[in-house]
């Protein structure tokens, strides 16, 4: 009776393996190692840059092809830094982020899907100011590597754009000469190395 219980124990973890389903793992960010980046056009003519220095974030998966991760993404809005403390103060005030009302920006995944090679397209909702609207992300998957002390790392590479005026972002300050002061389309670029939870 035994041999038979221990051959159907086995049996059913078999099934599971072999149909896919095997042991979550979850991965959090290494802050150290990553960073949080947007790009916005200026007087039409160049662009500024920026990043945000405080944010957090965990992958949950399962599947080798990524297919079922569930990303959850923080972002401190406060620590917005474009090497400018006018502009920053700008950036956190009502015109824009209003940073003290809404101080955080969050992205929930919908959908992780593989296109080819190490190209991902992830699918989720970003909220800022309270409103949230769905985004598409362009991610490059860089891998997963052992470290010395027996832990995983693993990277990506993630960009979107975004029109800044979906998410109540409004401030239409306009040039004489015709355009805005700073554009409505804002490029954000991710990059993250995680750390695998033991």
């Amino acid at each position: 009776m035994k041999k038979q219980l221990l051959l159907v124990q086995l049996c059913l973890m078999a099934l599971l393996f072999s149909s896919g389903i095997v042991a979550q793992t979850k991965w959090t960010v290494d802050k150290v190692h990553s960073n949080v980046k947007f790009s916005v056009s200026h007087m039409v003519v160049s662009e500024v840059e920026g990043s945000f220095k405080g944010f957090d974030g965990t992958i949950v998966v399962s599947k080798d092809n990524l297919s079922d991760a569930v990303i959850n993404f923080t972002v401190d809005v406060a620590s917005v830094s474009t090497d400018n403390v006018n502009r920053d103060n700008h950036l956190k005030s009502d015109d824009f982020f209003n940073a003290e009302k809404f101080p955080k920006m969050t992205f929930v995944s919908k959908s992780m899907t593989l296109v080819g090679g190490n190209k991902y397209k992830l699918v989720g909702d970003l909220t800022m100011r309270d409103v949230t609207k769905t985004v598409e992300f362009d991610v490059t998957y860089g891998g997963k590597i052992q470290t010395n002390d027996g832990g995983y790392k693993a990277g990506f590479k993630a960009r979107a754009t975004i029109d800044r005026t979906n998410f109540g972002v409004n401030f239409t300050g306009t040039l004489k000469a015709g355009g805005l002061m700073v554009g409505n389309d804002v490029e954000i670029i991710v990059n993250v190395e995680m750390n695998q939870v033991k």
